[in-house]
């Protein structure tokens, strides 16, 4: 049999390579716009994860969370982050913009980094101001030779950090999160769609058999990674998850150079060596950081027990968020 470790390896390195290789997905929609897509994604995504909250057993979870009006407002505001963010996802992966998409993914944990700073009032360590700094110098070799702030990435990570600040102060599951975050925002993609067809500008139902799947399927598309990513979280250490997710960004990346042959200027990779320069001493910060805290344990016992008992809450909590 496989060890519980190594299925968990295998389960989160599959659930972020697929996320990784939807960018693939969204060109196959065209002619489907942008915010279209967006549209259905958000009408049919409340059906996929109902099908997964009632086949998981967590429908008593989700109607606590309804009564809960601090949850359901915070919950709201992460639906329009997320939106946002999958909004310019979207138009980045069928506009040209793999590789800008696939750096404002690798500059999230920056970013996160900086917002613990400037709204948690967290005091920062030395490599982690240095992993600042490289990845300001990113940003600024970007905007020389873009002529301007490379929006889309930063775009894409302020949305997305933002989004897991708002979650990390929710004590709510992952599959439950996201039905709550799309299914307030159903009744605005509803009258968005009604409104295209009325006006006959819709494609949805009016291209092709192919076209019209793909839009059902837009809703669908991120349910097996999220199940693949729950039961990977369960069985692996919270930090082991976190460094799975650069899977993402780098699989993206990839399929921006190789795949849709995306313009590698000089510029571009040297913003690029910059930005992994960056999250390298991140990393090294801390696994420094966890060895600390592990030789710390093991000369105080009852310091061990209390941080065993955080890392297990620690992981499991970390099984529920997206």
């Amino acid at each position: 049999m496989v060890p519980v470790a190594r299925q968990g390896l295998l389960l989160g390195a599959s659930a972020y390579v697929l996320w990784g290789l939807s960018v693939l997905y969204w060109p196959l929609a065209e002619p489907t716009g942008p915010l279209e897509i967006l549209a259905l994604r958000v009408l049919f995504s409340p059906i996929a994860v109902g099908i997964l909250l009632l086949a998981m057993g967590r429908v008593r979870r989700l109607a606590r969370i309804v009564r809960n009006p601090r949850a359901l407002g915070l919950l709201t505001l992460a639906g329009v982050l997320t939106s946002l963010n999958w909004a310019l996802f979207i138009w980045a992966s069928t506009n040209g913009h793999v590789v800008d998409a696939s750096l404002g993914y690798f500059i999230t944990p920056l970013v996160s980094v900086a917002l613990g700073v400037a709204v948690l009032r967290e005091r920062l360590r030395a490599g982690q101001w240095a992993a600042i700094g490289l990845g300001a110098a990113a940003v600024a070799v970007l905007t020389a030779a873009y002529g301007g702030l490379p929006w889309i990435a930063l775009g894409l990570a302020s949305t997305f950090g933002l989004y897991g600040l708002i979650k990390k102060h929710l004590d709510v599951g992952a599959i439950e999160g996201l039905m709550v975050e799309t299914a307030v925002l159903f009744p605005f993609a509803a009258a968005y769609t009604i409104v295209l067809q009325v006006l006959g500008q819709a494609t949805f139902g009016h291209v092709s058999l192919a076209n019209t799947l793909l839009g059902i399927g837009s809703g669908f598309v991120m349910t097996v990674p999220m199940l693949l990513f729950n039961a990977a979280a369960t069985r692996v250490p919270l930090s082991v998850v976190g460094m799975l997710q650069f899977i993402e960004p780098i699989v993206q990346f990839l399929l921006g150079v190789l795949v849709f042959r995306e313009v590698m200027p000089a510029a571009r990779w040297a913003a690029f060596a910059l930005l992994w320069a960056a999250l390298a001493v991140l990393t090294a910060e801390g696994v420094r950081r966890r060895r600390q805290a592990a030789a710390g344990d093991r000369r105080s016992p009852r310091r061990s027990a209390r941080s065993f008992r955080t890392a297990s809450s620690a992981v499991r909590d970390q099984g529920e968020t997206p």
